[in-house]
């Protein structure tokens, strides 16, 4: 999701742009730089590179790349902002995102319902803007029964099948989590 927001700016803005996805689930980075080079961005412009630590202190040491983004947790962000700081880099550390949702008691309920299923658990919860906490204002928290069921009817399948609305999360430690 990142990728989409950051590659369009750093193109327009006439910048070249490294991509290094977790090495956890590279495959969405991979089908971004292919459509990219269908749609005719010139070669060099957007370039994926594979590793963990390592090709991270490249990055975050290499002369030649002047500005950093991250979005992650709040460990690899700390470590990435300090180091690519004292080597003067420009950072942006967006860390440990807790998403909120307020439900006003004007909201559509079925739609509200819908909004916030697909919110928490859209990609098995584990993007960066899924929603973690949720607001009830007003009597809007009769509907947690609603929502608690809405979430339970859920489809649970391997994430490239037709009817999967959850896929399987990318380790044990996140499903911990």
């Amino acid at each position: 999701m990142i990728p989409l927001w950051s590659i369009p700016i750093a193109t327009a803005t006439g910048n070249c742009l490294i991509l290094k996805p977790s090495e956890r689930d590279p495959g969405a980075a991979m089908i971004l730089a292919e459509l990219a080079k269908q749609a005719g961005l010139p070669k060099g412009v957007l370039n994926i590179v594979h590793g963990t630590h390592k090709t991270v202190n490249f990055i975050l040491e290499e002369p030649a790349i002047k500005a950093i983004s991250f979005v992650g947790s709040n460990s690899a962000g700390d470590y990435i902002y300090a180091k690519g700081s004292a080597n003067g880099k420009r950072v942006q550390a967006n860390l440990g995102a807790k998403n909120h949702a307020v439900v006003l008691p004007d909201a559509n309920k079925q739609h509200t319902i819908n909004a916030i299923t697909g919110a928490a658990f859209g990609a098995a919860g584990q993007r960066c803007m899924a929603l973690s906490t949720l607001v009830c204002v007003g009597d809007t928290n009769k509907w947690i029964a609603e929502l608690v069921e809405s979430a339970k009817g859920l489809s649970m399948n391997a994430g490239f099948e037709v009817d999967a609305d959850l896929g399987p999360v990318i380790s044990p430690q996140s499903k911990v989590r």
